[in-house]
């Protein structure tokens, strides 16, 4: 592997940004900006969001994997490249190698959803599904590595990586002017280091504030010893930010430019990529929604204008439609209630019938007659209904013990 190495930990500087910045240019998209105007009365503040879900691939990732790639010696370009990933990083390595004419190898969990595996395939990459968990499939790719010569694309722990990603904060900087405070979501670091290298050297006035999930939040510990500390067991939804250890290269850089770390929870992220569909009619991943969980959890705490960072938009289908859910029962908007009641005809009927008078929406039903527990003329009735808010949950609730209904906790 070549991250480690004394190039690799060279410091990153505002041209090296701007020279990734013209080298990507007619390669990666010149992301949208758009307005918020819910999270805009939520802040008091004006709050943009930088879409880079619409990237090409979906995510930032090309940006830093394009840079790197097309910085590598003739020799090294021969000899292939070859990455682990889960996702956004395969596909990214994947598109950037097919622009440049270089074989890249990209090996990915058994267990990652088909519709990535079939997009870093579809990008040009040979695909290798190998382990259960990313750290097996990094061990693979590295052995690889080793064997065949390839080099090793680090998603994150590489000066060019993180020069070519923060090419969105030079974007950011030319199409919000006036921002006053940048959010981003944190994994290895790679997308933060970025940005933080490019505005603070242009806009040393800007709050940098960086946001990763509870459960894989591997940036307060080591900030507070000073040092990259690993997580056991980082566990979270938002896959794209669930990464054990800090980069070596991108945790000297946020510990010295980046503000503030904080953290959010796996409800406020389902909520996130809710509002971001309703709202903002953008498909976000959970990961690059962080930084609207934690304008969420605290809209004072960010003087605006506040630009958010959506880093991608790779979710899988399943994913989405379990997040979803998830985040509808956070706002109250989804309930699941048991109950128990006499199996005669017509008498789910009648159950509907409430539902109805109280304007729950039924979404679906399971009913129960042949369970031991039950006596010789009850039923069991499960029912996930879509709600308007914590007090419709309570109404609803009410309304079924009114009328007769033994809820079951």
């Amino acid at each position: 592997m070549s991250y480690g190495t004394a190039d690799s930990l060279r410091c990153v500087t505002l041209d090296d940004v701007r020279g990734a910045q013209k080298m990507l240019s007619g390669v990666a998209r010149v992301t949208a900006m758009e307005s918020s105007r819910h999270l805009s009365q939520l802040a008091g503040a004006p709050v943009h969001l930088k879409c880079e879900n619409l990237q090409r691939t979906g995510s930032f990732k090309l940006r830093g994997a394009y840079v790197r790639i097309a910085g590598l010696l003739p020799e090294e370009r021969a000899a292939g490249v070859v990455a682990a990933s889960a996702g956004n990083h395969a596909q990214g390595v994947a598109l950037a190698s097919s622009l440049l004419g270089v074989h890249s190898t990209v090996f990915m969990p058994k267990g990652a959803p088909l519709p990535k595996i079939s997009a870093t395939h579809d990008y040009g990459a040979e695909v290798r599904l190998h382990g259960q968990v990313v750290d097996e499939t990094l061990a693979a790719a590295e052995e690889y590595a080793a064997q065949t010569g390839a080099v090793f694309i680090h998603p994150f722990d590489h000066p060019d990586v993180i020069s070519g990603q923060g090419t969105v904060g030079l974007e950011i900087l030319e199409q919000c002017p006036q921002v006053r405070t940048i959010v981003v979501g944190i994994g290895g670091g790679g997308l933060a280091a970025g940005i933080a290298v490019a505005v603070r050297a242009l806009r040393p006035d800007v709050r940098i504030v960086g946001v990763q999930a509870e459960g894989a939040a591997c940036y307060p510990p080591s900030l507070a010893a000073g040092r990259p500390v690993s997580l056991e067991n980082p566990a979270t939804m938002a896959d794209g930010i669930k990464v054990g250890r800090p980069g070596v290269v991108p945790f000297g850089i946020i510990d010295e430019l980046v503000d503030e770390v904080r953290t959010v929870s796996e409800d406020q992220l389902s909520a996130a990529l809710l509002l971001c569909l309703e709202r903002a009619k953008l498909v976000v991943e959970p990961a690059g929604a962080s930084p609207v969980a934690a304008l969420l959890s605290a809209p004072d705490a960010f003087e605006g204008p506040v630009v958010a960072v959506l880093s991608g938009g790779n979710v899988d289908p399943v994913l989405m439609q379990r997040v979803l859910r998830h985040g509808m029962a956070a706002q109250g908007r989804y309930l699941a209630v048991r109950l128990r009641l006499t199996d005669r005809p017509g008498a789910l009927a009648t159950l509907l019938g409430v539902l109805s008078g109280v304007d729950a929406n039924v979404l679906d039903v399971s009913h129960v007659r042949t369970d031991p527990r039950l006596g010789l003329t009850e039923a069991e009735v499960e029912l996930h209904l879509e709600t308007k808010g914590p007090a419709h949950c309570v109404e609803v609730g009410q309304a079924l013990r009114h009328a007769g209904y033994t809820v079951i906790d």
